[in-house]
């Protein structure tokens, strides 16, 4: 006799029926993807914090060398720029460089690598509309860019005669943000055409630094030519460094009316158009799909 207790097996007529599925193409998340959304921003932001190293201190100690440099070679003697100190004028606008960069590095990487790897259709499948995949990416990028900025604030405010204190923290917020989000709809619109990391290089070679050297970050643009001061009024970047460093010193280097109305201006245009664009290029699926 068998004495193991005995499984009863219910009646075939109890099962529930299957589920039924919707049809292919019909979608069933009928609101934002929030879950999605985190998930693929927590992969990216995982991403580069295992190499923080690289992608966070390294970025922060090579522009804190900058700093180190050009005050010790031009800050001397007491000199200042429009009325402060050459080391506090230069410091913000050595932080928002090294916080685009690396915006612009970041979401570059993205899709990019995928493509190089064959892992593009990690991004493609997963029930993410275009506008919750760009949320998510040039999140992460901004994520990256306000961490590296964190970080060199941090070391500058040990730095002997520099001065970072803010004095107008919704600028420094404002235009961090609005600087970041330019360079990371820039930079997956890179990683998009690119087909290879020398397209990448090459745009962060002769866009992105020629951008960030001549917008005004180691001089002040109102003391230039006028001829030189159109070409720097017609760099984006320029309005994204100019507003962060009124936020720490309270003052802009600029002959326009209503800089900082014209700086805002400005970015959010960049920020729409370039996002359009990105929008428009994902949802065509222009060098993504086979």
């Amino acid at each position: 006799m068998n004495d193991q207790p005995q499984i009863s097996r219910p009646d075939s007529s109890n099962f529930t029926e299957a589920p039924t599925f919707a049809e292919p193409g019909v979608p069933h998340i009928h609101t934002l993807n929030v879950p999605g959304m985190q998930a693929l921003y927590v992969k990216e932001v995982r991403r580069f914090f295992k190499v923080q190293l690289q992608t966070i201190w390294a970025p922060a100690i090579t522009t804190l060398l900058f700093l180190v440099i050009f005050t010790v070679a031009l800050g001397g003697a007491g000199r200042t720029v429009i009325g402060v100190p050459f080391a506090d004028f230069i410091a913000p606008g050595l932080i928002m460089m090294a916080m685009l960069q690396n915006s612009f590095a970041n979401s570059s990487f993205s899709l990019l690598v995928g493509k190089i790897q064959g892992t593009i259709v990690d991004y493609l499948m997963p029930p993410l509309a275009v506008g919750e995949l760009i949320i998510a990416l040039v999140g992460a990028a901004i994520t990256r860019s306000l961490l590296v900025g964190l970080a060199l604030w941090l070391a500058m405010l040990l730095w002997p005669g520099v001065h970072v204190m803010p004095n107008h923290l919704w600028a420094v917020v404002v235009f961090g943000v609005l600087g970041a989000s330019m360079m990371g709809f820039l930079g997956l619109i890179t990683s998009i055409w690119a087909e290879k990391f020398d397209h990448a290089a090459a745009v962060t070679n002769f866009v992105v630094t020629p951008l960030a050297l001549l917008s005004g970050t180691f001089y002040s643009v109102d003391k230039l030519a006028p001829w030189f001061q159109a070409i720097a009024h017609g760099n984006p970047v320029y309005y994204a460094i100019m507003g962060f460093r009124y936020g720490f010193i309270g003052t802009v280097d600029s002959t326009i009316s209503n800089p900082l109305l014209t700086a805002a201006t400005v970015l959010i245009a960049m920020n729409v158009a370039l996002g359009l664009l990105t929008y428009r290029l994902l949802a065509s699926g222009w060098k993504l799909k086979a």
